[in-house]
């Protein structure tokens, strides 16, 4: 019975290892995530490892853990493929990939506060302001040197140094139903008062069948990008701006109240879709598709889904209109896609060369073509269907996003639900400017 007895136990020891070991393996598996500022994306994977025959594991080897906030798996693969390239010349370096998804920004935010990051991250827009202190100084870099002028400030603080490379540029300002200013005989606007103008037009011509704009109060990230949009060709793209007040505090939010009535205006006109409180953002692609849609405000990242209802479909895309007299048109953006390197890693010149691969010009050509998106770096060749546009709008001014400089950290939030709130006829645009003041200075004092 002992004998017996103690046989059992070494069976459940052996197997408990052997799960164990199991268990400890990395994960490839993947999961869906929706962010709110893509709208639909594809699965992304929690964790994906990449390497290649000829990088076998041994003694020698060292991994390069590098985090990165695209969604689309396509994209991943992409980015993965590179990385295969980089291990196919050095054999003793492998590069594993993580893709949080919607958690990116968390998880970060964690291990910042632990000071243990990864080798290599995105820094997702944020690269000075949220994570200066912890990149390393990439402005000797080869690379650094042919970063574009509009990406060049957005990616170099005060005392020039570098922080990130950017692989891909973000330039938000609004896309168009091609098909439809046509039809109609509309130049692309390249004010706010135009904007309007057309969007009556299109009303009107239509027997509103066809709506303007396209927004949901479900993904409200639409609603809450538009104020985010606006907000910056109102107080920071003119001549005579609220930069400064809206940096240190003294802001008059009063003056808010015009930006929430024009899109107070905008619902009660019904430029906006009628079900807005109810819509989703993934209903607007087969919508744009069918030409029930004009414009949407924001980077045409929904493109291929368009196409998945009609292959033959035309969007086009423009720099945000101005608002103010006497301005010209700008986009939001800056840094969609990087690569930073944490200063404190252990293999910070493994880090800095993985970088410096991604830089190289073919490598740069195939994220954009794959994003598109522009590179952040000069003489980046790319074709795909918003390359002409990317190339008529090289000289436009970028603004790096409103909420990322100007606003407290949780405001974003706060422009959403209000801007929701605003359009279900919940506030009115002065109620909406005093929760923007009060939320500002709470968030402000924190």
């Amino acid at each position: 019975m002992r004998r017996t007895l103690l046989s059992v136990v070494a069976v459940i020891l052996t197997i408990s290892m052997i799960l164990v070991g199991c268990s400890s393996r990395p994960s490839s598996g993947t999961s869906t995530d929706n962010k709110g500022n893509s709208g639909t994306t594809a699965p992304t994977t929690a964790a994906a490892t990449t390497s290649t025959p000829d990088a076998k594991p041994s003694g020698d080897k060292l991994k390069l853990t590098v985090y990165s906030t695209i969604t689309e798996l396509p994209n991943q693969e992409m980015m993965k493929g590179i990385a295969a390239d980089f291990t196919k010349e050095n054999p003793n370096i492998a590069v594993e990939f993580q893709f949080p998804g919607a958690e990116y920004e968390n998880i970060l935010k964690v291990k910042m506060a632990a000071n243990d990051l990864p080798d290599v991250f995105d820094t997702h827009g944020w690269a000075i302001i949220r994570y200066g202190k912890y990149l390393a100084d990439l402005r000797d870099e080869p690379w650094a040197k042919n970063m574009t002028d509009t990406i060049k400030p957005v990616v170099t603080d005060k005392d020039g140094k570098v922080e990130a490379l950017v692989m891909s540029e973000a330039k938000d300002g609004i896309s168009y139903n091609a098909e439809i200013l046509e039809k109609y005989s509309i130049q692309p606007p390249k004010t706010f008062d135009e904007l309007m103008a057309a969007a009556e037009k299109i009303k009107t011509s239509s027997n509103n069948a066809v709506t303007p704009f396209f927004m949901s109060g479900v993904d409200n990230g639409m609603i809450g990008g538009f104020s985010d949009l606006y907000a910056t060709s109102m107080y920071i793209s003119p001549a005579a701006n609220d930069a400064k007040t809206l940096l240190d505090g003294t802001f008059d939010w009063n003056k808010w109240t015009p930006l929430a009535q024009k899109l107070q205006d905008m619902n009660k006109k019904g430029y906006i879709n009628k079900d807005v409180l109810t819509a989703k953002y993934s209903d607007m692609p087969q919508l744009f598709a069918q030409g029930k849609v004009a414009f949407v405000f924001g980077a045409p990242s929904f493109a291929d889904e368009v196409y998945k209802y009609n292959k033959a479909a035309k969007i086009g895309i423009a720099p945000l209109t101005s608002m103010v007299a006497g301005d010209s048109q700008s986009f939001s953006g800056g840094e969609r896609y990087t690569m930073g390197a944490w200063k404190d890693g252990k293999h910070l010149a493994e880090s800095k060369k993985l970088i410096a691969f991604f830089a190289k010009s073919e490598n740069m050509s195939k994220i954009a073509n794959a994003t598109k998106l522009p590179a952040g770096l000069k003489n980046i060749e790319s074709k795909h269907e918003f390359s002409d546009y990317y190339k008529q709008f090289e000289s436009v001014r970028v603004f790096p996003y409103f909420d990322r400089v100007y606003l407290p950290n949780g405001m974003w939030d706060v422009m959403c639900k209000t801007g929701v709130a605003l359009l279900a006829g919940t506030v009115t645009p002065q109620q909406f400017s005093d929760k923007m003041k009060s939320e500002y200075l709470r968030l402000r004092n924190q």
